[in-house]
């Protein structure tokens, strides 16, 4: 028996991935299948953190299963590991079946644990952890990401100059192996999962309308109630402090909601911040040779015809 097929549609945010991923859905209905979309979102794991992620409301997903969201509390750590493992499962479970698994999602890190596996890296040295998020407190954490900018640029690039836990990893990394950790990425196996047949398909808009969609989509968050959401986290416990409130989108507001600035500007940083992500998205799915990039505005039988020959 061939090896079951798995489609990857990537893409910055705010690309139409979910719309498109709804379509090819619908064409394995059309067949008979039972399609699954999962997704590869690691904001979308976290429960009750719905408008700010994006998430499609269940009367939005017309009857398809979307799996891989939901997963855990906004106040638990989840990593791409754990993401992985769940992938997998579900991924060999509509195998056993003969049903399509559509992986869709803009999470680089979780798409590379999943297709390439991870760099297992140093233990963690809790000391030195300690020790950089102090410096992190005393300083800011951007200075702290200008330090890793200064050994390891790549890093840099795709870490968020807010984003501390990640920057101390890659800066723990360095000190204890004397590496970039991007330089240990470039040696891992460029791999496919192992027992599938897999075809990546990345998602591309011209930059000024992918800006413009990002600034309109903030917009409709916005209109759909993101910072009634975010007070209501606020009121369940869930602060600014936890890894899961640095989000884009929450960050901001919970900013607003601190009196740090008004709502006009926060719409602006979370437009801006959106921006600056999607650009680092772009930045990490370039390096990844295996996809293949359409405009998401073309034909849908454009799309179609890349994956037939895959099903």
């Amino acid at each position: 028996m061939s090896e079951p097929p798995l489609l990857v549609l990537t893409g910055p945010t705010a690309s139409g991935k979910s719309g498109r991923a709804l379509e090819v859905a619908f064409r394995f209905r059309e067949k008979g299948l039972q399609p699954e979309i999962l997704s590869a979102d690691s904001a979308q794991v976290y429960r009750g953190m719905d408008v700010g992620t994006d998430k499609l409301l269940p009367a939005e997903r017309q009857g398809i299963p979307h799996r891989l969201i939901d997963l855990v509390e906004p106040d638990q750590d989840f990593s791409a590991a754990q993401w992985a493992a769940a992938a997998r499962e579900a991924l060999a479970r509509l195998a056993a079946e003969h049903q399509p698994a559509i992986l869709v999602g803009g999470t680089g890190f979780y798409l590379r644990a999943l297709l390439r596996g991870l760099f297992p890296g140093p233990a963690a040295d809790h000391a030195l952890r300690a020790q950089l998020e102090k410096e992190a407190e005393l300083k800011g954490v951007p200075a702290l990401h200008d330090r890793l900018r200064e050994v390891d640029p790549i890093s840099a690039n795709r870490i968020h100059p807010n984003d501390l836990v990640r920057i101390v990893r890659a800066l723990e990394v360095f000190e204890l192996t004397g590496e970039p950790l991007s330089r240990h990425f470039e040696r891992q196996p460029r791999t496919a999962l192992a027992g599938f047949r897999v075809l990546r398909l990345g998602l591309e808009l011209p930059r000024p309308e992918l800006y413009r969609r990002i600034n309109q989509r903030v917009e409709i968050m916005l209109a759909k109630g993101l910072v009634e959401e975010v007070k209501g986290l606020r009121a369940k416990g869930y602060g600014p402090e936890l890894k899961s409130q640095k989000i884009i989108g929450y960050r901001q507001v919970h900013g607003y909601l601190d009196g740090d600035h008004d709502l006009s500007r926060t719409k602006e940083l979370i437009q801006r911040d959106s921006r600056h992500y999607a650009r680092r998205q772009l930045t990490w799915m370039r390096g990844e040779p295996e996809i293949r990039w359409l405009n998401p505005d073309s034909d849908p039988e454009s799309l179609w015809s890349l994956i037939r020959p895959l099903f």
